[in-house]
């Protein structure tokens, strides 16, 4: 049975909007010679995302129209300036008041929406449309022409009697609209062929995001949810929300090393591709040199890593490297790593999930390291969604074969300690290290509590940091109450690792 929202005589052609990662939402574009519209509060991007769209015409030759009814010319050539653009090829009609209007002996061009009758506007529009004829067009804005209106009903009809004169020419038109002058006016909803919604919002710290949502697109699968965005010099940036179904490969699931052997005995062999692994523990116990640790090894064996570092800059984490005596910078000058800074405070989910795709499919990264998961919850916006956007960005990079570790630092140093947030049955295997304290030395311990991918040592085993890396001991068999930070010793020998066990031969 047809569906009774796709025409039977539709176009099929679909026209780019200008932007990819609206394309991408869309699954290709708008459908050809159809009404739609951009709705937003000011500063939410509409008129930079109809700039994109007529730019699109533009550069493969068709004739685009931008009609403004609420900015200049001049206003509209300072934006494209300002994204490096260049509007030759973009026909703009003001209808805005001008200087001009003050000289009397000029001709005047320009008219003044709040002087003239809503029909005197309308016929405007439909003469200059008539006369350049476009295969594009922008109206912006519609909330001038409901000011004129005065009354739903004249409105309802203004827009429709504008529909039913696009709808006779070969025509995609977009229109704008502000939001400003009534709450919760459907009118045009009902009429556009399809709506996008943008949203600026602003948070407690950090910069604004700004979030996208397709309301609604006939006869068009597309993405939905909100959608991060960004305007940045060139445009405004698109991060469709990542759907991990959508992304498929073939990978063999055979075993990463860590450069550690007695590390991989505990592990049952190591990490599987396709797997992830989740490092926790108390502040400087060690999470980040053992994931330092692996990206070094990857790099050994020629293959590429990402590190996202939320907490620590580069030169702390090259620091820490030496002193651990692995290459880090060498690995990243020579491109075998991929370190990326990430400010929370700028950076939506969103945006980062988009960068961690490029590093994988563009950038070949097998392994993404992510350092730390508590950094990543001070970038999301409401933390209630936070393990739903981990799980997809998880389910991603499993199936794209990519070891991921993750880092997270539990509250507290000894003793009882508390993670902020229980991500635990997200991983694959979980690694836990603990600081425990014998005979007056603070020692740390490490043991794998969950591997859901096969056999893993059901040990507990103490290890040390020093210039010969990691180094890692037998199990601790004589102490019990490791894992609490308050162990007791039972045996008789010495099990532990000699104070010098990680000095360089």
């Amino acid at each position: 049975m047809p569906n009774p929202e796709v025409p039977t005589d539709c176009n099929d052609a679909r026209v780019s909007t200008g932007n990819a990662g609206l394309d991408d939402i869309l699954g290709g574009g708008l459908d050809a010679d159809r009404m739609y519209l951009y709705e937003g509060r000011p500063g939410a991007g509409k008129t930079t995302l109809a700039l994109e769209f007529l730019l699109d015409g533009a550069r493969r030759g068709e004739r685009v129209l931008y009609i403004t009814l609420s900015e200049t010319e001049r206003e509209l050539q300072l934006v494209a300036r300002r994204h490096g653009w260049d509007l030759t090829g973009v026909e703009i009609v003001e209808l805005v008041p001008s200087e001009t209007m003050l000289d009397q002996s000029q001709e005047i061009t320009l008219l003044q929406p709040a002087e003239i009758e809503l029909g005197e506007t309308t016929r405007l529009i439909l003469e200059q449309v008539s006369a350049v004829n476009p295969s594009r067009v922008v109206v912006d804005s519609l909330s001038e022409l409901r000011l004129l209106a005065q009354s739903s009903l004249r409105y309802r009809r203004q827009v429709l009697a504008l529909k039913q004169f696009f709808a006779n020419r070969n025509c995609t038109v977009v229109l704008l609209d502000d939001m400003t002058s009534q709450q919760n006016d459907l009118q045009l909803h009902s009429i556009s062929h399809g709506v996008v919604l943008l949203e600026q919002l602003a948070i407690d710290y950090g910069a604004e995001r700004r979030r996208l949502r397709v309301i609604k697109m006939r006869g068009i699968e597309f993405r939905g949810g909100f959608h991060d965005i960004k305007i940045v010099r060139g445009g405004i940036e698109v991060y469709p929300r990542l759907v991990a179904s959508d992304h498929q490969s073939e990978f063999s699931g055979d075993f990463t090393p860590s450069g550690n052997g007695e590390l991989d005995k505990l592990l049952g062999g190591g990490l599987e591709r396709g797997t992830n692994a989740l490092l926790i523990g108390a502040a400087g116990v060690g999470k980040s040199s053992l994931a330092l640790t692996y990206a070094i090894t990857a790099a050994q064996r020629g293959e590429r890593s990402a590190i996202f570092a939320f907490d620590e800059g580069r030169g702390t984490i090259e620091a820490r490297s030496r002193a651990l005596g692995l290459d880090l910078a060498s690995a990243i000058d020579t491109g075998l790593v991929l370190f990326q800074q990430i400010d929370p405070a700028e950076m939506s989910p969103g945006e980062f999930a988009a960068i961690v795709r490029r590093r994988v499919e563009c950038d070949g990264a097998r392994m993404v390291v992510i350092d730390s998961l508590n950094g990543y919850l001070n970038a999301m916006p409401d933390g209630r969604f936070l393990i739903l956007q981990m799980h997809e960005l998880l389910t991603y990079l499993a199936q794209q074969g990519v070891v991921t570790i993750l880092v997270l630092a539990q509250h507290g140093m000894v003793g009882p300690v508390e993670a902020p947030l229980d991500i635990s049955y997200l991983s694959d295997a979980v690694v836990m290290l603990r600081y425990f304290e014998h005979a007056g030395v603070v020692r740390r311990a490490v043991s794998v509590v969950k591997k859901r991918s096969g056999f893993h040592e059901h040990t507990i085993r103490e290890f040390q940091l020093g210039t010969r890396g990691v180094v890692v001991g037998p199990p601790l068999k004589e102490f019990s109450g490791v894992l609490s930070g308050m162990p007791t010793y039972t045996g008789g020998s010495a099990p532990l690792l000699p104070g010098d066990a990680c000095a360089a031969d």
